[in-house]
């Protein structure tokens, strides 16, 4: 029997199914619409940025450091390119063995192992870091031909900082490292950080750190379109970058170098300023390092031989290093007795080789006495006496508050960081210093030695001949400074650095004038008379030698029975010409004894260069290295006419187009 169908209830429930569909069509469509309503309306920006972003890459320029140069245009500092060879460690498999096969191809030293097993240290598995640098094209060669064989392992051309000059002038000039992790910290929270994309050096001392913001330049950015495995397929725009500054230094880096040279192997630090402009001349600071194994990253061997070395050749004996300054104060002392009206320049002091206080002996130079003396004689004959009397009736608070404007015991403001401040002492002072309630009291009897340059007196060699500038001009005062210009790396144009306004003491004409003539006695009478025999100029100056541990006042002095980092040091301040100084220098030479013998000899051949344009002779140079030389030995040479770079090597690697034009020499 056949199936009666329901027409009508089909065609119905096929209706419902088709409207149904429609609905379910329309739904889609609208949800379609809506997302595509979102994505390209309200989404728009943001999703064209991203598709930009992942369509090209922004690459950061590095821009060339910029240069350092002498006051006449010697390059102490530069640049050069060059390959390297570079693992990232997160890419390999397999470090050790990966470190091990690239060695069969190219040449890797211990050291090179060392240094970068330290930078693995100091940075995340993700940097790209050099094991082997400086390759030759060869070497380049040999490895793009095994290049399959090393994952995470390529060969980049990279800017390198180069000091010609290797160790001369290190710690004026300082050095470039890896920026670490504490400083980059400091760089992401500053305005910079922008400027520092790419980037992977930074200045760590000297001219280097403090002028590191002229130097860096401005970052510049490449637009790259990348393929999907991020590829650059082409440059879309360049914004390129800006080379930093050139910066140009006061010091004369020929007299830097005679005076490194004459130090020899002995440690110490000298400084030499023009008074009327508070111009570095020369900074020296003995022994010295090579700021070239600080660029690829110092190995931990070369690192322990600086650091745990006895003679601490990363100290900047010039700026940080602090010591009494011995007899070198006397002239300073006599200045303040003449301010304060406690001592006119002929009030008469009996020598008698020692004096008396509170029961205790201060001994005078060899325990004999000088007999009457006044204060012209005081500093020729350098009277111990004649100071531990002041010394008493000044009290400690006057001394202080006459030696603190000179610049003593204070941050005088050079231009590079890392200045010590050393020690002035004042009873305010020792109430602070101390813990105790019976530390914390002065003592009378604690003044006396403060009057020949001993006690808790402690200056660096900056201060010392800062404030034996300022006495040579008057008591007008000249903050120092080692940067005289700066020159635009696009212009050309050199700016002058505007120096502080000069401060003025106010010293009695007459008070200065004084004690600057019993200064020159001492190079025509005193104690350097024999140093500055035959000098064509006159200068004045003032011997010194300074305790390195303390004696006893019962205990005489035996250089021969202490070891050699516990003997006496030998000081020499110093200015010239005598009627219109042009140069002032305060010299250390550490554990050397007289100031007369070691320190004011190499004083001499300064002035003879500065002043004359005279270089002394193989023979005198090795004579001063030593300390057996007083006068000059034989004809000395025309510092124009002695070789220059001084050693085979040595050769400013700078391009023509980049010298600066010298700064007046100043003479």
């Amino acid at each position: 029997m056949t199936e009666l169908r329901n027409v009508e209830a089909d065609l119905a429930r096929f209706k419902t199914r088709v409207l149904v569909a429609c609905l379910v069509v329309v739904f889609a469509f609208v949800l379609l619409a809506s997302r595509l309503v979102y994505l390209q309306i309200v989404r728009h920006e943001d999703l064209s940025e991203q598709a930009e972003t992942n369509r090209t890459a922004v690459v950061p320029i590095v821009p060339n450091r910029g240069l350092i140069q002498d006051r006449n245009g010697i390059v102490l500092a530069t640049n050069y390119s060059a390959y390297t060879l570079e693992i990232t460690p997160s890419k390999t498999t397999n470090l050790e063995q990966t470190i091990e096969e690239l060695s069969q191809v190219i040449d890797i030293t211990p050291r090179d192992r060392r240094r970068f097993k330290k930078l693995m240290d100091e940075s995340k598995s993700f940097e790209s870091l050099p094991i082997r640098t400086r390759l030759t094209d060869e070497e380049v060669a040999r490895f793009a031909a095994q290049r399959f064989r090393f994952q995470g392992v390529d060969v980049k051309a990279r800017l390198f900082r180069q000091y010609p000059y290797g160790e001369m002038a290190s710690h004026v000039i300082g050095y470039i490292g890896r920026i670490n992790q504490s400083e980059k910290e400091v760089i992401e929270d500053s305005p910079d950080e922008a400027n520092y994309r790419g980037t992977e050096y930074i200045g760590k001392l000297g001219v280097e750190q403090s002028f590191e913001s002229q130097l860096h330049g401005t970052t510049g950015v490449d637009s790259v379109e990348t393929s999907a495995g991020g590829r650059a397929v082409r440059k879309l725009a360049s914004n390129p970058s800006t080379p930093g500054n050139t910066v140009v230094l006061s010091i004369d880096i020929k007299l830097q170098h005679l005076v490194e040279q004459m130090f020899g192997e002995r440690r110490g630090a000298l400084v030499a300023l023009n008074p009327k402009n508070g111009e570095v001349l020369a900074f020296v600071s003995k022994p010295t390092f090579d700021p070239n194994l600080f660029v690829d990253g110092i190995d931990v061997e070369s690192w322990k031989a600086l650091n745990e070395s006895i003679d601490k050749p990363l100290l900047n004996r010039a700026l940080r290093g602090t010591y009494p300054p011995g007899s070198t104060y006397k002239p300073f002392m006599a200045m303040a007795a003449l301010q304060a009206g406690k001592r006119s320049a002929t009030t008469v002091i009996n020598d008698a080789g020692s004096w008396m206080f509170g029961g205790h002996q201060f001994r005078s130079h060899g325990d004999h006495g000088l007999g009457p003396v006044d204060m012209y004689t005081s500093i020729v004959k350098s009277s111990n006496v004649y100071y531990y009397s002041l010394a008493n009736e000044l009290g400690v608070d006057a001394i202080h508050d006459f030696m603190k404007p000179l610049g003593f015991g204070q941050i005088t403001g050079i231009d590079i960081h890392g200045e010590l401040r050393g020690l002035l002492p004042s009873q305010a002072w020792k109430r602070n210093y101390y813990k105790k309630a019976e530390q914390k009291k002065w003592f009378a009897g604690e003044t006396i030695s403060l009057g020949i340059g001993q006690g808790y007196n402690s200056f660096t060699m900056l201060q010392l001949a800062h404030a034996t500038a300022t006495l040579a001009n008057n008591g007008i005062q000249h903050r120092p400074h080692l940067v005289i210009a700066t020159q635009d790396a696009m212009t050309r144009l050199t700016s002058p650095v505007v120096a502080a306004p000069p401060t003025n003491l106010g010293f009695g004409p007459d008070h200065a004038a004084t004690v600057r003539r019993a200064m020159v006695g001492v190079t025509q009478e005193g104690t350097s008379t024999r140093v500055f025999a035959g000098a064509p100029y006159l200068s004045g100056g003032k011997t010194g030698t300074a305790q390195a541990v303390s004696i006893g006042q019962k205990d005489r002095y035996n250089a021969g029975k202490l070891e050699e980092h516990q003997r006496d040091h030998a000081l020499y301040i110093a200015f010239a010409p005598a009627d219109d100084p042009k140069i002032a220098l305060a010299v250390i030479v550490e554990n050397a004894g007289f100031g007369a013998a070691h320190a004011a000899p190499i004083a001499r051949r300064v002035f003879d260069y500065w002043l004359m344009g005279l270089y002394p002779n193989e023979q005198d140079l090795a004579a001063v290295q030593t300390g057996q030389a007083a006068a000059p030995l034989g004809k000395p040479r025309l510092a124009s006419e002695v070789p220059w770079p001084p050693a085979a090597g040595l050769t400013p690697a700078v391009a023509p187009d980049q010298a600066v034009t010298p700064a007046p020499p100043g003479r």
